[in-house]
Parts: structure tokens; sequence; C-alpha cells
């Protein structure tokens, strides 16, 4: 059974939109610039995977198949680079920082596979 990407890019959005205000409203005071910018890099791109999994989603409902591993890679890469870089913004250990490239290249996938799965008859 397919996941509803709809939904999980939905709730992944609204995440996106509750990170980008604790970080304004919370978190300004409390971080220095640089970890601030990082948080913000960190809700900013929740939202691009949040969205882009919304996509996959109708385009899966109106095309059939094929959207399911775009949406996988789609989930991890986010979860991946959003988590790590919101972890080093907070102070985590800076190994996070060599697993973040990790999630981008998953989100690329993704986003290759979404954009080669709509080519498909």
């Amino acid at each position: 059974m397919t996941p509803n990407w709809i939904a999980i890019g939905a709730f992944g959005a609204a995440l996106a939109v509750i990170a980008g205000a604790f970080g304004a409203h919370a978190l300004s005071s409390r971080l220095d610039p640089h970890s601030l910018a990082l948080w913000e890099t960190a809700a900013r791109y929740l939202m691009y995977g949040g969205l882009s999994l919304a996509l996959v989603g109708v385009a899966g409902k109106s095309a059939g198949c094929g959207f399911a591993g775009a949406g996988w890679c789609l989930v991890a890469g986010t979860a991946v680079f959003s988590g790590t870089v919101a972890g080093l913004a907070l102070g985590g250990p800076r190994w996070l920082g060599a697993v973040t490239p990790l999630g981008g290249l998953l989100m690329i996938a993704g986003l290759l596979l979404f954009g080669w799965a709509a080519l498909k008859p």
C-alpha cells in the first residue's frame, strides 16, 4: 500500500511553519546568528520537502503508480537533511554535518525520480 503522500506532505509543510515560528519567536534570543540561520535552513528545506511530497501525491493520483520511490526518497531525505541541520543549530554533535549531505542527495534523488516518473506515458 502506497502512503498518502499528500497528507504526509501537508503535515511536513505544517511542521515547517511551526519550526519557522518557533525559530523566530522562541529561539531568536537563545541562538547566535549562525545557529539561527541553520534553524531557518532546516525549516525551509522541510517546507520544500513537504510541498514536493504533496506534488508527488497529486501526480500519483492522476497518473497512477511509479511515484512511490520519489516519495520515499523525499521523506527520508527531508528527515535526514532538516533533522541534522536543526540538530546542528541546537548544538548537536558536529558529526551531524557529515550526515547532512546524504539527506540532500536523497532529496535530489527523490526529485529526479519524480521527474522521471512524470515523463513516463
